[in-house]
């Protein structure tokens, strides 16, 4: 028998053996798990041999570990418009540790170009990452993802489905320049839209810096929500130390992408590394940390909340609390936009994460897993920090910080008893930190629009602006809107910051003193935000941690049984037997299984937990 023809035997016999052995169709490994149900096992295996073949693939290709690469270009996404880049350097760092790498596509979702919001396809992205992961043959996979929903999305989604998996983000942008002034998105788009308001530049100023705001692909290159996830993936020891910060448009973000896909084959042959058994309690508490110490974005926490919620060892063990504990003992180190002056860059070129996390080693528990196996305090030890000048650092030493605590923290009183959020770090005029103002009160986001800017609009830089009926069920989608602008008629008067409070979001690029994410929200029955009403005294206490109103608990009682009684009022709530509970599609279940901020945001029924009654939803 010539040696071809020998090959050719050995061939068929392993065909054979794969069509025939029932061991090897129960297979969790390659190509042969998670088969297409058809009735037949064999046959299913058969079949899928038959269509994979189409694209060309060998035997021998297919007989490597599978890495699936998940794959969210858009062209209406311009923070991933370097994924084709990084799905081939991804596949040449599978393919040089012998793995097969086959990418797929998920939703992907931009900021500017989600209606009615980002956040409120969060969710439904996270399902799609999950069932994707679970129906492939995938042995590993790799999430590349950048935006700011895009990586808590798909982090959730692969905590569920609970495959080996590592992150992979895009990147940031680099910085533009508006006269001989660095700018970036988008601190500065809203500093700058702020001046513009306020009558400080002209419309030729407004159209130049347009253009300047993004000026190459990646995500926005300040601590925004898509940096602060970045740094958050490093924490949890699910991306390498660099991953987080190398600019979007460099060859460092290449060389980490071919690295990751190495990383990818190596969690392949370990299928004990799945999310549920690498993450623990140590390592959500090591992201929180960072969190406050980067001076991260508010929405981090709604994410954090819900990705903690999808671990069946974690859920329930981190609270808001948690999350102030911890910025009590934790300063602030990172001097990026918005708390701070710098950019992502100057955040990589000081040493990035790793840098960091020297910094950052007394708080950090060195004892959690990272995709490596090892520990975070022995993949620490592996490498030096780089050393730089402080002068030329923006990175601020421990003893010596930006801020010195609680750069987030958590607000509690009649008027948030689930909690809500503030970045203190970024207020712009320090003395609201401690305020007490009478209430203009906006019902939604259209009234706002409509009456702000209003000359007659009684208002005084004391006020505190109240905007209702933006939170996760009344919006839906929990708007980024809760950075409410200054009026126009303060604005010209130079008033930089007012005390502002909302149900909704923030971008993580902004500033200023806003309260956030005010749980139960507008919408619910028992909410007391919902019932606020002009003239109405706020009281802002942070270093008590206080939110409230001066209003006594029996006028409490008595606003929303009115508003119960009243149509108008009435209409704006999200009740159990409403209307809602036959709206179609996925506004309709996105607005009856939504968790209130302090869960996450999260669906219900995709908690580690499963869906609770009504009443106790609620």
């Amino acid at each position: 028998m010539s040696e071809n023809e020998q090959q050719q035997g050995d061939t068929s016999e392993s065909r054979h053996t794969d069509y025939d052995i029932s061991k090897a169709i129960q297979s969790t490994h390659g190509l042969r798990q998670g088969l297409t149900s058809y009735g037949d096992a064999h046959f299913s295996l058969f079949l899928r041999k038959v269509f994979i073949k189409a694209l060309g693939y060998s035997e021998d290709a297919l007989s490597r570990p599978i890495i699936g690469v998940i794959n969210t270009y858009s062209g209406f996404n311009p923070c991933h418009a370097n994924v084709p880049q990084l799905i081939d350097a991804v596949k040449r760092g599978v393919q040089l540790s012998g793995g097969l790498a086959i990418d797929f596509p998920t939703i992907s979702i931009h900021e500017s170009f989600s209606s009615p919001t980002s956040m409120f396809l969060r969710n439904l992205m996270s399902m799609d990452t999950e069932e994707m992961i679970k129906a492939q043959p995938c042995d590993s996979v790799i999430l590349i993802g950048g935006c700011d929903k895009t990586t808590p999305a798909q982090l959730m989604g692969a905590l569920s489905a609970n495959k080996p998996a590592v992150h992979l983000v895009t990147g940031p942008m680099m910085p533009g320049s508006h006269r001989g002034v660095r700018v970036g998105a988008c601190t500065d788009c809203r500093n700058n839209w702020a001046a513009f308001r306020a009558g400080k530049i002209d419309i030729e100023d407004i159209s130049a810096i347009n253009d300047e705001l993004a000026p190459t692909a990646g995500t926005c290159g300040v601590m925004g929500t898509a940096s602060t996830m970045a740094c958050i993936l490093v924490a949890l020891g699910l991306m390498p130390f660099a991953g987080a910060s190398a600019p979007a448009v460099s060859s460092s973000r290449l060389r980490i992408a071919e690295e990751t896909g190495r990383i990818a084959v190596q969690l392949a042959t370990n299928k004990k590394l799945n999310p549920q058994s690498l993450l623990s309690r140590d390592s959500f508490l090591n992201a929180i940390t960072v969190l406050q110490a980067i001076g991260g974005s508010t929405n981090a926490v709604v994410h954090l909340m819900a990705i903690i919620g999808r671990h069946p060892n974690v859920a329930g063990t981190i609270t808001l609390d948690t999350i102030d504990e911890i910025g009590r003992k934790t300063p602030l180190l990172v001097d990026l936009k918005p708390s701070g002056d710098n950019y992502m860059t100057d955040f990589h070129n000081s040493g990035g994460m790793l840098s960091l996390l020297y910094k950052l080693k007394p708080l950090l528990h060195l004892g959690a897993l990272t995709y490596t196996g090892s520990t975070l305090g022995e993949e620490m030890a592996r490498f030096a920090p780089m050393k730089i000048p402080q002068q030329l650092s923006h990175i601020q030493p421990f003893d010596n910080p930006l801020y010195p605590a609680s750069s987030l923290v958590v607000l509690r009183g009649n008027l948030a008893p689930n909690g809500a959020i503030m970045k203190a770090s970024a207020s712009k005029d320090r003395r609201l930190l401690q305020h007490k103002g009478q209430a203009v009160v906006f019902r939604n986001s259209e009234d706002m629009a409509r009456r702000l800017d209003d000359p007659a609009l009684p208002v005084t830089a004391d006020s505190v602006l109240v905007l209702q009926h933006i939170g996760p069920k009344g919006n839906p989608g929990m708007p980024e809107a809760g950075l409410t602008p200054i009026p126009t008629k303060l604005a010209s008067q130079g008033v930089m910051d007012m005390l502002r409070l909302s149900d909704g979001r923030m971008s993580g690029t902004a500033g200023g003193t806003i309260v956030l994410h005010i749980s139960p929200e507008s919408a619910h029955p028992t909410s007391v935000l919902g019932i606020v009403r002009d003239g109405d005294t706020i009281i802002c206490d942070v270093a008590n941690r206080i939110l409230r109103v001066e209003i006594s608990d029996v006028e409490i009682a008595a606003r929303q049984k009115q508003r119960m009684e009243t149509p108008e009022d009435a209409a704006g709530l999200i009740m159990p037997d409403g209307p809602v509970a036959t709206e179609r599609g996925y506004r309709g279940l996105y607005k009856r299984t939504v968790l209130q901020a302090d869960k996450g945001a999260d669906f219900d029924f995709l908690t580690a937990q499963g869906p609770e009654p009504q009443r106790q939803r609620d």
